[in-house]
């Protein structure tokens, strides 16, 4: 059907009366059905959460006074400091990058620009890896000191050891200020260099415009950038491990596979659920805070001409984003790759091929499962809003700020119960055990990424449909198609953009997943973030390298549409 033909304006029907058909018959499915579903998407999320509660409280306590004495406290310390010293890093980076690529102009602004992104396509267990290779003792920097200098061992000298909490800031912040970068461009390109040129015609120099004008017009994208860092922090397993800083999510995992208690692990759950509940607060109040801080249009951004900058400021503008990426992408790209190349004969090894192939199988079925739960949460918004349905789209969205080490417990717990009382009915009814029919499968796994990566597939549906007029449904159903129809022959094939884009970007975060994956994976089953991450730990990163590239490779992806729509908007 024509779009042209289900415009609100070419129908000769009046307002008030097509709204009040569309009101009463919604736009799509039956409303009692449709809210169903939507609840059911949220009690997916939840189930976990409501586990990991269950599971602490009624483990007992003969673990929690060794927690609470030796584990909680140092493990809360680290955590808060490492999240802080990132948060404060990765802010550094990415306001003062785009705050340049937005108000100069400067030699490759416009590709600097666009690979500040980069980043983004690197996990930050790979970008651990890369810096311990580049950086330890026997590697390429300290070898080059000790030649130039004629040191013969490491007591001739002092060099930071990557292996702590420093080396830890340095691997997130490079790899997570695209958060902030991303979040503060758009909204210095939208109002701040328009309200920074007025406040230079009043006699405001740079430094002082920035500082009084364009900083704090930008607070609430830096909040929501932050937020997603911090989340992002508290989620990391790999390379925190790696470089030996115990945090609140390393000490989940070493008490429930090291000590064996998995009410302990869910207690230290319990505790990190309050990092995440405060954090996502901060989220909500400074997106609720960031609507009425832009009312500049897209289309208006290219009016505002950029200071075009001179001598020696020129290139040290040039110098100061080219450095994020060279530590965020750069570095971590070039070390796994340059193993890589040596090693192109592990690309047809049965040990990747397998990893491969259960990467993908999981990736795969999370991305469909993510869909089909994100479009029912989407298309019950659009269908008409209730205290439902708006409930379940905000418990939905509760499952990307919790940890994957979080998440792990919270499903492991009902899905074992599950298998337990299946293999318990059969035995009794049929004399037959049916074994761990999910527990001993990637089923854990899947169901893990779809409660964290829900939102993300659910955002993206909903904006999709964001773009949708609502005249479309009505004018369809003025025509004399049935909800169903509507759904099919409208809506579905003008989301099909959304769908795709949504199913792309949960498959490639599904397949760099470790946290989740480390936990749940039955045994003989590698992904190829597992196979990685079990290389690294016997100190084999370059065996790693080749399933490494791998993830890079496909994280780019979505990376490069993103810096594309950048360059079109610059």
């Amino acid at each position: 059907m024509s779009i042209a033909l289900l415009r609100m304006e070419d129908l000769h029907f009046t307002t008030k009366t097509l709204r009040q058909r569309y009101a009463r018959s919604g736009t799509g499915l039956h409303h009692p059905l449709l809210t169903g579903w939507a609840g059911l998407a949220s009690i997916v999320v939840l189930m976990p959460i409501l586990s990991i509660a269950w599971l602490a409280i009624s483990g007992g306590s003969a673990d929690w006074p060794h927690l609470i004495e030796n584990v909680v406290p140092r493990a809360t310390g680290r955590t808060l400091l490492l999240v802080l010293f990132t948060c404060t890093a990765s802010a550094i980076i990415g306001i003062l990058a785009a705050w340049l690529v937005a108000t100069y102009e400067f030699p490759l602004r416009r590709i600097l620009s666009a690979a500040l992104v980069l980043p983004l396509a690197i996990p930050a267990y790979l970008s651990a890896y890369a810096f311990g290779e580049l950086l330890t003792f026997a590697g390429p920097v300290q070898g080059l000191v000790r030649s130039l200098f004629g040191f013969q061992t490491s007591r001739d000298y002092w060099f930071p050891d990557v292996r702590s909490l420093g080396g830890a800031v340095l691997v997130l912040s490079s790899v997570l200020y695209p958060y902030v970068y991303l979040a503060c461009r758009s909204m210095f390109l939208m109002q701040g260099r328009a309200a920074a040129d007025v406040a230079r015609t009043l006699g405001a120099g740079p430094v002082r415009v920035f500082f009084r004008v364009q900083l704090p017009m930008a607070r609430p994208a830096i909040m929501i950038g932050l937020t997603l860092v911090a989340m992002e922090t508290l989620n990391d397993i790999g390379a925190v491990e790696f470089l030996g800083v115990q945090t609140l999510t390393f000490s989940i995992f070493n008490t429930w596979l090291n000590r064996g208690s998995l009410a302990g692990a869910a207690q230290i759950a319990c505790v990190m659920l309050v990092f995440v509940i405060a954090l996502m607060m901060i989220e909500r109040a400074a997106r609720r805070r960031q609507r009425f801080a832009s009312q500049k249009t897209t289309a208006a951004i290219h009016d505002v001409a950029r200071l075009k900058l001179s001598g020696w400021k020129k290139w040290a503008a040039t110098a100061a984003c080219f450095v994020p990426i060279l530590s965020g992408f750069a570095v971590p790209f070039l070390v796994l790759g340059d193993y890589a190349m040596r090693r192109l004969d592990q690309f047809l090894a049965p040990r990747l091929l397998s990893a491969l192939a259960n990467s993908v199988l999981v990736s795969g079925l999370t991305a469909l499962a993510t869909v089909l739960l994100g479009f029912v949460l989407a298309y019950a918004a659009r269908s008409g809003r209730s205290r439902i349905t708006d409930i379940a789209a905000r418990l939905a969205s509760f499952g990307y700020g919790v940890p994957g080490t979080v998440l792990a417990i919270g499903v492991l717990f009902p899905i074992a119960a599950l298998d337990n009382a299946i293999d318990a009915q059969m035995r009794a009814f049929f004399g037959i055990s049916t074994g761990l029919l999910m527990t001993g499968t990637g089923f854990a796994i899947v169901y893990a990424c779809t409660v964290r990566f829900l939102t993300m597939a659910e955002g993206t549906l909903e904006a999709g449909f964001q773009k949708l007029s609502p005249h479309l449904d009505m004018a369809a159903r003025a025509l004399g198609r049935t909800s169903g129809q509507t759904l099919r022959s409208v809506l579905l094939p003008m989301m099909r953009p959304a769908v795709l884009t949504a199913a792309l970007l949960v498959f490639i975060e599904t397949m760099k997943e470790l946290s989740a994956t480390i936990m749940l994976r039955p045994f003989n089953f590698n992904t190829l973030a597992t196979l990685v991450y079990e290389d690294a730990s016997r100190a084999r990163v370059e065996d790693a390298s080749v399933a490494a590239m791998i993830i890079v490779i496909a994280g780019m992806v979505p990376v490069i549409l993103v810096s594309r729509s950048l360059e079109r908007r610059t």
